[in-house]
């Protein structure tokens, strides 16, 4: 997966698009990624004896990881990334239009 949790991405399609955000969570098992900001959607919650108020809460959803880019501040807009190796032999990602690596 080309996304790691703490990236900076932009969503590129959807409801959401053109916001930014942080990755909080990536789900490689069904490639989604959970953004900061982006899907978010109400959960009811029951009384119970441990909330007894019960309410609705605001959560970010998942959404499919091809649905975002990274953000890179050099280009100013989200990039497409390839994987190269730097001079120690680490695997790093690299933005395609900018040259901006992603550590």
């Amino acid at each position: 997966m080309h996304l790691r949790k703490d990236d900076q991405v932009v969503v590129i399609s959807g409801n959401d698009k053109g916001t930014r955000g942080k990755v909080l969570r990536v789900i490689p098992k069904t490639d989604k990624v959970l953004v900061e900001g982006v899907n978010v959607r109400v959960k009811h919650l029951r009384k119970t004896q441990a909330s007894p108020q019960g309410g609705r809460i605001e959560r970010e959803q998942a959404i499919p990881a091809s649905k975002v880019l990274l953000w890179s501040e050099k280009a100013g807009k989200g990039v497409r990334t390839r994987s190269e190796f730097d001079s120690k032999g680490q695997k790093v990602r690299v933005g395609v239009p900018c040259g901006t690596k992603f550590v």
